[in-house]
């Protein structure tokens, strides 16, 4: 009896097997290329610290026995070990996800190529993998960089009001998005002091979207000013300025304000930028101009950091200098490297931040729009662009007084590990005034945590407000008016109050008071 010979495959299924293979190829030159992508944001900031680190050992050659610095090479070595461990790790349990989450249905569809010959479900889902790969490597980039004129405030178009200037920043006016509201000059005032390292655009996020922190007052009609810093690249009095220097401009604006509204402003930092306003108020230098404080995720004692403080404290002691992220201008002045100092973040969370990590959770975002650019949200295009370009350098004298709240607490009797115009800092002075406050903090917030945001309540009262999610939400999520914690609401089991709601209850509160 003579065997039954095999069927030959289709005309259909050979095109498919075809198509199949062609889809693998082109999907695997879009993964190569996507990852590179990603690995060129950590490479590039890698490149510039070796450059970095290779000038400040060279100045401090001889300021260390041999022994010392071997140990120190040694430590600084072991620490290396630590964080390819950590990314490594990271990098595998994040692809582990991604291919979980697509395991059932590609198990199912080799099954049925291998025992019915129909490779249709498999030809699908290389397809759609295919599309999804193209997709990162190409279409998410490009929403990225298409995003760029809905973010941000771009005041080179006239919208707001450029107010006043000094040698290191500019006062803007901030115009409301809705058509339908006036900003109302006889209504109390508020000013912003945006983060150094973070940029001011984060404030204005997506005003077209109803997702901008600065436009959340301003759609209230309250007259809202922002502190924008001038580009430090061209802006010599910005490179070599002072802690001091940012107070008296602070105070310059104040003035300011207050001449056009009578007055006083309730003053508003964002991250670094309330840690400076809380100086500038400890300082004195506003007695008299300000009379209301909001702070949002705020490092006020970075010691009490388990993330970033935590992470500085692991670095041999002869590497946790401020000299190892020195940039030095073509002039000669030298700043601290914004782009340096951002990296510094995504190394303390390697885990989630390192290259593949970011690549396979894009990934598993990009899946739930089915590989279409056009369904890419706003929001995530925005927070990529965020973080792919505001990133900006620093005058030293700001670096150092952030490196020392990140390494000296404030002691027991609550004075600032800091000193301006020769005077001590002490939180008591805000007790004394009886300056209402608003803490705000991120409930995830890995940056800032609650502890290092709340230190000051050891030692003088003040309102908090906590928001879910983490660092910047309130500035993207919560900042739309819809949102479960809109900033102009009462929100949460504790009826917390959003920084808008506790400005306008600031502004009753005057009203009802005055005769």
């Amino acid at each position: 009896m003579t065997a039954e010979r095999a069927k030959p495959p289709s005309a259909e299924n050979c095109l498919q097997n075809l198509q199949t293979g062609t889809d693998i190829v082109s999907a695997a030159f879009n993964a190569a290329s996507g990852m590179a992508s990603y690995q060129n944001s950590f490479i590039i900031p890698f490149l510039l610290s070796t450059h970095y680190f290779q000038q400040a050992e060279v100045r401090k050659a001889s300021s260390a026995g041999l022994s010392e610095v071997f140990k120190a090479y040694a430590d600084l070595g072991l620490f290396n070990l630590d964080l390819l461990r950590r990314g490594v790790d990271g990098a595998v349990e994040a692809a582990g996800r991604y291919a979980q989450s697509t395991f059932a249905d590609a198990a199912a569809a080799l099954a049925s190529a291998f025992t019915t010959g129909n490779t249709r479900p498999l030809l699908d889902i290389v397809q759609q993998q295919g599309a999804l790969l193209a997709l990162i490597a190409h279409g998410y980039p490009r929403a990225i960089e298409g995003i760029a004129d809905d973010f941000g405030f771009h005041f080179e178009r006239g919208t707001h009001e450029l107010v006043d200037e000094s040698d290191r920043f500019q006062l803007y006016r901030i115009a409301p998005s809705k058509a339908a509201v006036e900003t109302q000059f006889d209504r109390k005032p508020i000013l912003i002091i945006p983060p150094y390292v973070l940029g001011a655009n984060i404030l204005g996020f997506l005003p077209g979207e109803d997702r901008s922190y600065a436009h959340c007052f301003a759609n209230q009609g309250i007259p809202t000013y922002i502190r924008i810093l001038k580009d430090i690249a061209t802006c010599e009095p910005l490179q070599t300025m002072s802690a001091e220097d940012d107070v008296r401009d602070t105070r310059r604006f104040c003035e300011a304000i207050r001449q056009r509204h009578a007055q006083a402003v309730t003053l508003n930092g964002y991250c670094q930028g309330g840690f400076n306003g809380l100086c500038s108020l400890l300082s004195g230098e506003l007695d008299g101009l300000v009379d209301a404080f909001i702070t949002c995720v705020s490092p006020m004692d970075g010691t009490r950091s388990r993330g970033l403080s935590g992470f500085l404290q692991q670095l041999p002691a002869r590497f946790n200098d401020l000299a190892y992220g020195t940039k030095t201008l073509p002039n000669g002045n030298q700043v601290a490297d914004g782009q340096l100092m951002g990296w510094v973040y995504k190394l303390k969370s390697i885990e989630t931040e390192s290259p593949l990590s970011a690549y396979f959770r894009d990934l598993a975002m990009l899946a739930r729009t089915g590989g279409d650019a056009c369904s890419i949200s706003k929001t995530a295009a925005a927070l990529n662009y965020w973080l792919g370009h505001e990133r900006n350098d620093l005058p030293l004298a700001i670096t150092e007084m952030s490196f020392a709240s990140f390494s000296t607490p404030i002691s027991a009797d609550g004075t600032l590990p800091i000193k301006m115009f020769g005077r001590k800092l002490n939180l008591e002075r805000l007790k004394e005034k009886k300056l209402p406050w608003l803490i705000c903090y991120g409930i995830h917030d890995d940056l800032v945590e609650k502890e290092t945001a709340l230190a000051p309540l050891d030692f003088v009262p003040a309102e908090v407000t906590p928001f879910p999610k983490g660092h910047v939400a309130i500035a993207t999520s919560w900042s739309h008016p819809s949102s479960a914690c809109a900033l102009h609401t009462r929100f949460g089991e504790g009826q917390h109050r959003g920084p808008v709601r506790f400005h306008l209850d600031l502004e009753a509160g005057q009203e009802k008071a005055a005769p």
